[in-house]
């Protein structure tokens, strides 16, 4: 083990030719990366699909301008440029890299989008009806603010925000401004790892180990030695923990043995009943529940009459028959079809028109000669009139 140890520190502590010797990180380095650690706001992001947590230089150089290394006789920074060169020089020694932000462009979200929709439509037939229809109803309205942001997002970027966020647009509009809002970003690798004061990103390297996870290693260690030495415990412990071995596997019987019987006693109901009875011993027994839940309801039945039989219980039947009454209401707003006639019926058609046809034109001349009539009369007796005049 020790020569391992040795070969790792000469390939560490090794150079190439044209390389320069990197200094190892000195303490008050360590101290301030994990004063950062602690105190300085750090967001959670996606870099090179690993989840990550990074800071912005400009707001960690304002926070140690503040802490306690920059004050004192014995302070590591007093100005703003030393403080730049000190967070550069732990930048060299590995404690964190620079990033780029690079703004999520609308055709990213809307495949994430896509994405996710796809993976609701393999989750559709574990879910009842309201449950996928309020998922989907859900699913849509994230996608629309989505969109939204990500338009947003794209008109501040033409007009030259590169803080990230959505400002105010026109000033002489009453001096009212717009909500902002936060673009999508993502983080990529930056080909020039300096330290910059500004708005920056840089990712975290340094990660130490929490004090409680040390606790917690200890409490193991010292519970696996214990189980070891369990021989020379004092005989009153083996022979508890031996009574708490048992008690522990029959507890674990009575269960096995509780789910064989809620099973044989259903069955015989559903059977003496023609399936109308659905009762159940302990209805939460197998469910994913606490273990209290577990055992409370007592039991559960279910009696399903025969009309509730006939109606459709599987999804896809439900679907159909809405189906249905949606062609049925359809049906009913649109106009009846003509039914084709025979041949000897559309004869018997066109013959009664016929006869209808010479009806109205006898009827017409009959009514043309008693005018006609009328009038020769009239013009006679004016005639006889006129000479008995003369």
């Amino acid at each position: 083990m020790s020569e391992k140890k040795r070969a790792r520190r000469r390939k560490d502590e090794y150079t190439g030719p044209g390389e320069q010797e990197v200094e190892k990180p000195t303490k008050d380095e360590f101290k301030v990366a994990k004063w950062m650690r602690a105190n300085i706001k750090s967001k959670k992001t996606k870099f090179l699909s690993h989840n990550v947590t990074y800071f912005i230089s400009n707001k960690a150089v304002d926070a140690l301008l503040k802490s306690k290394f920059a004050q004192g006789d014995d302070a590591l920074f007093t100005t703003r440029e030393q403080a730049i060169e000190y967070l550069d020089m732990m930048l060299e020694h590995k404690f964190f890299h620079r990033a780029k932000k690079v703004p999520v462009s609308l055709e990213e979200l809307r495949g994430s989008a896509a994405s996710a929709a796809i993976a609701g439509k393999t989750t559709k037939n574990k879910g009842d009806d309201k449950e996928h229809k309020n998922t989907s109803g859900g699913k849509k309205e994230k996608d629309e603010k989505k969109d939204t942001e990500a338009e947003a997002e794209a008109s501040g970027g033409n007009n030259g925000n590169g803080d990230g966020n959505i400002s105010a647009g026109a000033g002489g509009a009453g001096g009212e401004k717009k909500e902002k809002r936060k673009r999508k970003i993502r983080l990529d690798m930056h080909p020039e790892q300096i330290f910059v004061d500004g708005s920056e990103a840089y990712i975290w390297i340094y990660d130490p180990i929490p004090l409680h996870y040390w606790i917690y290693g200890l409490i193991l260690l010292l519970g696996a030695i214990l189980i070891c030495l369990f021989p020379l415990w004092p005989p009153l412990l083996r022979k508890g923990v031996y009574y708490l071995s048992v008690a522990a596997a029959g507890f674990l019987v009575v269960i096995l043995a509780l789910t064989v019987v809620r099973l044989i006693v259903f069955t015989l109901v559903w059977l003496l009943s023609y399936g109308k009875l659905h009762f159940w011993l302990l209805p939460n027994l197998t469910e994913d529940v606490g273990f209290f839940a577990s055992f409370w309801p007592l039991y559960e039945s279910n009696y399903i009459a025969e009309e509730e039989k006939s109606k459709p219980t599987d999804k896809r039947s439900k679907s159909k028959s809405k189906k249905k009454e949606k062609d049925s209401d359809a049906e009913e707003d649109t106009a009846p079809e003509a039914i084709p006639l025979e041949p000897e019926k559309i004869e018997e058609v066109k013959e009664h028109d016929a006869d209808m046809e010479l009806r109205h034109r006898n009827v017409a001349g009959d009514s043309a000669t008693t005018g006609n009539s009328e009038d020769g009369g009239e013009n006679s007796e004016t005639a006889v009139k006129s000479d008995a005049k003369g």
